[in-house]
């Protein structure tokens, strides 16, 4: 039986899932936390430049 592009693609997408050496619970909870440490960090450093420059601007232009 020939199969269509659709078939064909979901038959090797199922068959490369079962590839993939997934992570374990603590090394997902690990990188979890440094993502959400790192975001953290980026926004308050963000923040702050942004307070900054927005004073800074404020007083050049009052």
């Amino acid at each position: 039986m020939v199969q269509s592009a659709p078939q064909r693609f979901v038959k090797e997408s199922l068959t490369e899932l079962k590839k993939v050496v997934w992570p374990t619970k603590n090394q997902v909870v690990k990188l979890t936390g440094i993502v959400i440490g790192v975001s953290a960090v980026t926004g308050a450093l963000l923040g702050g430049l942004d307070y900054l420059f927005t004073k800074l601007v404020g007083l050049i232009v009052k």
